[in-house]
């Protein structure tokens, strides 16, 4: 998927070069994890006052493209102006995407081993009910179940009040991204190794979602694990989607991927990104008008986000500021899809602007460090476990005789 034919540089692809060539050595496992966390919130932070718009729309509200952090679509209205209130989205706040993978980070932090659709209810949820926590977007602690939407409260409805099997507790839910946007912890704990992550994601998102909704945590998973392999680039990165994501979601990334080589500047690949995406999209143009078919469980459609997310990467060549900025003026649900791109592109090594960090961080009164520590830590912990599972069923297997053992 690489673009074809000489060009002159633009502006953006110095600015990208640039960044590049300041990396003087590889970007190690540590620096990864940081990078994809922070630059989640951060992305999440800067897509959040502008989610549900089109591109026309952010466009003229601001006076042309959001390049930065920018204040609430009402102004000194957030509270009761309609359809936003009573959310303080702007000025730098974080999202429920960020509450909620720094509520999975919370579950790795104590199971310390890979996570299933049961810690989902173990731990997760009675987090999210119990917990009083600062929420950005009301400037009040209160628990963060009372920031969550209605996708994201079916894991207590279902899970605490309704005792249903945490492996199929998503079946019936609205299926929408709402397991995907906070998957990020998952792909880094099994951190090159695609599969791994997809599978886990998988075995997690089931207490959340079904379908398309269900699939898109995996491959979410799936491509930030890539992204965080040595070497990686944002091609090696849909490769590894493409090889693992079934039905639409697959076809969805790969059409929206093979319009997004075809462009160097989100500028250009705005509207034909919408465009490739729109048949496997069940949400319909109108974003705050679905259609009826909306969020319904299909094994031919496929969410928005995460293939936009996976293109904007492609257009900003793995770059961290572009593909979030073309997140971000994509609109619609562009809290989510800036929140995927600044993952991967976080963990394909690209530096979160230190301003934008140090704003949203101040501004959401979140340590956005912190939780990069604590999984760092954690996934060593994990891997060095996998080592001694995986060295003892070699041991097992030899004793079989299936094989000769090196031990």
């Amino acid at each position: 998927m690489t673009p074809k034919g000489p060009h002159a540089p633009t502006e953006d692809e110095l600015s990208r070069k640039t960044a590049a060539s300041s990396e003087s050595c590889p970007v190690g496992l540590d620096e990864r994890i940081t990078r994809a966390l922070v630059g989640a919130a951060v992305g999440d932070a800067l897509g959040g006052p502008v989610e549900g718009y089109s591109p026309e729309q952010i466009a003229e509200r601001h006076g042309g493209r959001v390049h930065g952090i920018v204040s609430p679509w009402h102004g000194e209205d957030w509270r009761t102006a309609r359809p936003i209130a009573p959310y303080h989205k702007g000025d730098g706040h974080v999202t429920d995407d960020t509450l909620m993978t720094h509520a999975l980070i919370r579950v790795y932090d104590r199971v310390r081993d890979h996570l299933d659709a049961y810690a989902v209810a173990e731990h997760l949820v009675p987090d999210l009910m119990t917990n009083p926590r600062w929420i950005p977007e009301l400037q009040a602690e209160a628990l963060p179940l009372h920031r969550l939407f209605l996708a994201e409260k079916w894991l207590v409805a279902r899970l605490a009040y309704g005792h249903a099997d945490p492996r199929e507790a998503g079946v019936g839910n609205i299926v929408n991204c709402g397991a995907a946007m906070y998957m990020a912890p998952v792909g880094l704990v099994n951190a090159a190794h695609p599969a791994a992550a997809y599978a886990e994601a998988l075995d997690i998102a089931g207490a959340h979602q079904s379908s398309y909704g269900r699939e898109a945590a995996g491959v979410l998973a799936a491509a930030v694990a890539a992204a965080a392999a040595p070497g990686a680039t944002p091609d090696s990165v849909v490769a590894a989607c493409l090889s693992l994501a079934k039905d639409g979601t697959r076809e969805a990334i790969e059409k929206v991927c093979e319009v997004a080589v075809r462009h160097r500047d989100f500028e250009s690949a705005l509207q034909p990104l919408r465009a490739a995406v729109a048949p496997y999209d069940t949400v319909g143009p109108d974003y705050r008008a679905p259609s009826l078919a909306a969020r319904r469980p299909s094994r031919l459609h496929a969410i928005e986000e995460l293939p936009v997310a996976l293109g904007m990467v492609l257009v900003a060549g793995g770059d961290y500021r572009h593909a979030v900025l073309g997140a971000v003026n994509y609109g619609r649900d562009c809290d989510s899809i800036a929140t995927m791109a600044g993952a991967l592109a976080g963990a394909l090594g690209s530096p979160v602007p230190e301003e934008w960090a140090k704003t949203v961080a101040e501004a959401s009164r979140l340590d956005l460090w912190t939780p990069a520590r604590t999984l760092t830590e954690v996934t060593r912990e994990i891997f060095a476990a996998d080592v001694r599972r995986r060295r003892a069923h070699e041991r097992a297997f030899a004793a079989l005789g299936g094989t000769a053992c090196s031990d």
